[in-house]
């Protein structure tokens, strides 16, 4: 029987995936990569290096390989099992040994220096010329430069890393699939949403339960945290989540992630000294827009000072209003959401639970394909019959609106919003297959994974999203229009490929801002009864509650950002100083924030992006990118958030353009001019 996972340019056959097809397919296809690279190799030496027998068949060669891998991958967090995830760890350090060998390949690297050296280079397209150029630095970064003992230690140092990375994601995966409770009477339950109630419910009954099964997936737990009366339960709740993976909490020391925090940290300043970095803070900007770990904090803690007068404030007026309403003299953590909730209520009138109605997850869907529509000439096509991994996930086609190719399929993706067992949690994309050019001259159409957790529908009522949410979801879309509005056909610089760190969340954060738009929200919302749209009131009082408690919930990004940068960009003192890593936390939560957690907190332990995903010294990314998007759109605010001519413009200078230029080039060249942070603090509700 064939192998599915070896089925080159075709969807993946997911139904047909069985782990014991994982290791023998990634083996068969790293032994044909090395043997192709040799003919590929002869081939540009005898004939001459050039785009045609070099940068062509290395691209496909080396995407035959990402199409293997990335539905194992995605698998892997949509649908995990003892036997999956046994299959991919075992690949783990083959794919790490792999690609430290390419990126240390004297002949690759030869072949590259040539083609930039040669009189053809300047004939390449631009982002050939990007692509050559990303290849010379990676070899670099990769150790390209390093006698031979040092190269084995930084591929050792590669290797372990990456197994490290996924044990950290399978501890928070066990840790929180691990806690459950079932209450048994509704009346412990008092404030919590219907539909809150209605899922867990629904959740005992799937495990043939009687009464309300809470658990720590986000929709359960945030619906506990914030608006549940019992105070025990809360707390409780708390607890769990706070001390994931970790030596503290319910199941303290069961899946510790410290051990292994303290090892990736400390091979992770091994790796960038041997490249020549101080730290791995100067390693992780190397492939951002940022030039010096400096510009980081300076930038960050600028951000803090403008933030923290109005963050005090915030919880000054917090602390007050539980006081004197409800005689709460000591707030914890756990009461923060809850009061936090009822102070909105009291100011704002509008919960995020009363906008559910109005949110049907099909409308919201329908409303956010329409806004792409208007803004980027696309249409969007539901494919009913495909391949996949459950019943819950839809696929779509993306459709070309442009008179060029009016009619034409450009993208697909697959869409898997609801929160389930065996499923990371968290919102991601994911590229399936990137747009490229194949060698027959044909282009491979790119095909993206999108990723939320919500609730699913409950009885005969539909999914019903918060905004929060719909937010959520849109965010993801924008990735996945990076990743499939690209023109560009180089696939190593192509939609999300080759997008500096911190530039790579401007258009998910972009598509936020038409969730928050008077003229946009119809298009989104509608009771899902009786299809009546959001009420004028209640419009407005979203609107006005936009910016409630907006500069604590900035400081709180901001406590992870200095958090980040810091542990890797001071590790050797803060190994001198035997300062742990909760110890650093809990320094620069001394210095930007304005709540202290109690000290059992180990948000540390469960900070998936630094330690098992592509953040680590960068999720200050996530802040950088915030002043791009706002400063991005605040010409749809000048010109009509629906203008045409500015949607169109975003599209060819940021989407289509992917990693083929350099990304301060693409802003400059689609706003006229550098960022500014004016736009973000006025979003933010942060100026005077």
């Amino acid at each position: 029987m064939s192998n599915p996972l070896l089925a080159y340019g075709e969807l993946p056959a997911f139904s047909s995936i069985l782990p014991e097809h994982i290791e023998p397919a990634l083996d068969q296809l790293l032994a044909q990569s090395r043997a192709q690279l040799v003919s590929i190799l002869e081939k540009a030496r005898t004939e001459g290096v050039s785009v045609e027998n070099f940068l062509h068949p290395l691209a496909e060669m080396d995407d035959q390989l990402e199409q293997m891998w990335s539905p194992v991958s995605h698998l892997n967090a949509v649908a995990n099992s003892d036997a999956l995830r046994d299959a991919y760890n075992a690949c783990l350090p083959k794919l790490s040994e792999y690609s430290t060998e390419m990126g240390q390949h004297k002949g690759l690297f030869e072949a590259f220096s040539q083609l930039k050296q040669s009189t053809d280079f300047v004939d390449l397209t631009s982002a050939q010329q990007k692509v050559v150029d990303n290849a010379l630095r990676d070899f670099t970064l990769s150790g390209i430069d390093l006698e031979s003992s040092k190269q084995v230690r930084f591929g050792d140092i590669k290797k372990r890393l990456s197994e490290l990375g996924s044990k950290y994601s399978e501890n928070v995966l066990d840790a929180t699939h691990a806690w459950s409770k079932l209450i048994g009477n509704a009346s412990d339950l008092d404030g919590l949403p219907a539909s809150s109630l209605a899922a867990a419910k629904q959740a005992a009954e799937a495990k043939s339960q009687e009464g309300y099964l809470l658990t720590l997936d986000i929709p359960c737990y945030l619906a506990v945290i914030t608006y549940c009366e019992n105070r025990s339960l809360r707390q409780e709740m708390y607890t769990a989540y706070t001390t994931r993976a970790s030596e503290e909490g319910p199941f303290a020391g069961e899946w510790d992630n410290n051990p292994l925090m303290n090892e990736i940290l400390a091979l992770k300043h091994e790796l960038s000294q041997l490249l020549g970095f101080n730290n791995y803070a100067e390693r992780s900007i190397a492939t951002k827009m940022t030039t010096r770990t400096g510009q980081v904090f300076e930038f960050l803690n600028n951000l803090a000072a403008k933030s923290l007068p109005a963050a005090r404030a915030e919880l000054f007026e917090l602390q007050e209003f539980a006081q004197n309403n409800y005689h709460l003299d000591t707030m914890f953590a756990w009461d923060l959401p809850f009061y936090s909730e009822k102070l909105k209520q009291e100011k704002y009138a509008i919960s995020q639970e009363a906008l559910r109605p109005w949110f049907p997850y099909n409308r919201v869907l329908e409303g956010m394909f329409t806004v792409a529509s208007r803004l980027f000439d696309v249409s969007f096509e539901e494919v009913l019959e495909f391949d996949s991994w459950h019943s819950d996930v839809r696929f779509f086609n993306i459709v070309s609106n442009d008179d060029a190719i009016k009619g034409e399929k450009i993208a697909s993706f697959y869409l898997d919003v609801y929160a389930r067992q065996h499923k990371r949690g968290g919102a991601w994309m994911a590229d399936c297959k990137v747009r490229r050019r194949n060698s027959d001259g044909s282009i491979q159409l790119p095909v993206a994974f999108l990723t939320c957790n919500f609730n699913g529908p409950v009885g005969d009522a539909p999914a019903l999203l918060t905004h929060n949410e719909v937010t959520t979801l849109f965010h993801e879309f924008g990735h996945g229009l990076h990743h499939m509005l690209t023109q560009v056909e180089e696939s190593s610089v192509s939609g999300i490929n080759g997008v500096a760190w911190d530039a790579v969340e401007l258009p998910s954060q972009f598509m936020e801002n038409w969730c928050w738009e008077k003229e946009a929200i119809p298009l989104m919302s509608g009771h899902y009864e009786t299809g009546d749209l959001l009420p004028a009131d209640m419009l407005e009082k979203m609107l006005s509650a936009k910016n409630f408690q907006s500069a604590m919930q900035m400081v709180r990004q901001l406590e992870f950002s200095l958090f980040d940068f810091s542990i890797h960009c001071h590790y050797q003192q803060h190994q001198a100083d035997n300062t742990t890593i909760h110890d650093e936390l809990n320094s620069i939560r001394e210095q930007v924030a304005v709540i202290t957690p109690p000290e059992f907190n180990r948000f540390e332990c469960s900070f998936s992006h630094i330690f098992a995903g592509g953040y680590a010294a960068g999720y200050y990314s996530y802040k950088w990118a915030e002043v791009l998007s706002a400063d991005a759109f605040s010409l749809f605010e000048e010109n009509g958030i629906f203008d045409v001519a500015s949607g169109q413009s975003f599209k060819q200078n940021i989407l289509h353009k992917g990693g083929s230029e350099e990304p301060m080039d693409l802003f400059v060249a689609f706003r006229g001019r550098e960022p500014s942070v004016d736009a973000l603090l006025r979003h933010s509700g942060l100026t005077n």
